[in-house]
């Protein structure tokens, strides 16, 4: 399932007839991807409204993988910016695709401006930052004891309450073998080897980040247990240098084949048709390894100063890896303790091991 991707403003007269839902995702990738059960959820209850997701731009591949999704709405505002009359001409094109409700899953003010100055009349979603009228039904979360990532978007799907018990599957997304054949030949990789990928990067900050000499050990673990086995870098261009310090430390391991270090040098519509087709995802918490999980692949997660049971994988079969120290969850972008021992102590033979066995697994 590919949903198109449409610009309103320029494809109003081509706009279907009403009962359309408009979904507003998250900003970061693994939390778009853990909004996915709230699609499905909306498709059980309104089978036949069509379901419009507003994204941005380097999230909208991760939606249009969804098969909920009938179009994907590329926001064109600019990160952090209110941009208010952007907004109301925008919001006016949106009132011709005649929505009857909106979930605002962002918890920003400015999002919820949108769905306000298109007249939408059932607008759903958490206070956040005190929006009032903004928000007609409006839900609230126990800060003190806060759910997990897909329960709390799922919850939405419901009348707001205050203990709200919301069933809901895993998140899922599908690619298209032919889109995974043809992302192969487009990046000069074998189909007929396995692939292992590496996702050595963290938006949030580098205390996420496990470290690159750890990553290049594991990559000289596989190489020499499964010589034909491709190694592949996964990443945004910020993740690029931390991929370079990888490639360079395993130059230095003479049973490391060439390791391909993509970051930064394919659409996440490649990256995700790569993570498709895995035999092991190794990643940090971050984007990237939700989309492995949502994906069903094999995923060995390395949680550090974030919490594992707030946003785990769900992968049938799924490893999450974390020391479990004192300092931690902390939640921090840098450590704040500076040895980061969260990340720097969780050893390679650590991950080794559940890799061995998941390929063991498939021989």
């Amino acid at each position: 399932m590919n949903a198109p991707s449409v610009n309103p403003i320029t494809s109003v007269a081509s706009a279907p007839a009403p009962e359309r839902l408009l979904v507003i995702a998250p900003n970061w990738i693994g939390d778009a991807v853990m909004a996915q059960p709230l699609l499905r959820l909306l498709k059980q209850q309104y089978p036949a409204h069509a379901i419009d997701v507003l994204a941005a731009a380097w999230v909208a591949p991760v939606l249009r993988a969804m098969a909920e999704v009938d179009t994907v709405l590329e926001t064109p505002f600019k990160h952090g910016a209110l941009q208010l009359r952007e907004r109301w001409r925008y919001a006016r094109q949106l009132r011709q695709r005649h929505y009857v409700a909106a979930y605002i899953l962002p918890n920003t003010l400015k999002f919820a401006l949108i769905p306000w100055l298109a007249g939408i009349p059932r607008r759903i979603g958490y206070k956040g930052e005190s929006r009032y009228g903004l928000i007609n039904m409006m839900h609230h979360d126990d800060l003190a004891a806060p759910r997990a990532m897909v329960p709390f978007y799922a919850a939405l799907a419901a009348e707001p309450a205050p203990q709200v018990t919301t069933t809901c599957a895993r998140p899922s997304l599908s690619v298209s073998e032919s889109h995974i054949a043809a992302t192969y030949t487009q990046l000069g990789l074998s189909r007929e080897q396995p692939l292992i990928c590496f996702a050595p990067g963290a938006e949030f900050g580098n205390a996420k980040r496990w470290p690159t000499s750890h990553f290049a050990q594991l990559a000289g673990q596989i190489a020499a247990s499964y010589p034909a086995t491709q190694i592949v870098l996964l990443g945004s261009p910020k993740d690029s240098a931390v991929c370079d310090e990888i490639k360079a430390l395993s130059q230095s391991v003479p049973s490391i084949p060439s390791i391909h270090h993509l970051a930064g040098k394919t659409s996440l519509d490649q990256a995700i048709a790569l993570i498709a087709s895995t035999s092991v995802m190794v990643s940090n918490d971050s984007g990237l390894l939700h989309i492995a999980s949502a994906l069903n692949r094999p995923v060995i997660a390395l949680y550090g100063p974030t919490d594992p049971d707030h946003a785990p994988p769900f992968s049938d079969i799924a490893y999450s890896l974390s020391l479990r120290l004192n300092c931690a969850p902390c939640k921090q972008r840098e450590c704040p303790l500076v040895h980061q021992n969260c990340m720097q102590k969780m050893t390679t033979e650590m991950v080794y091991h559940p890799i061995s066995a998941i390929m063991a697994s498939h021989q």
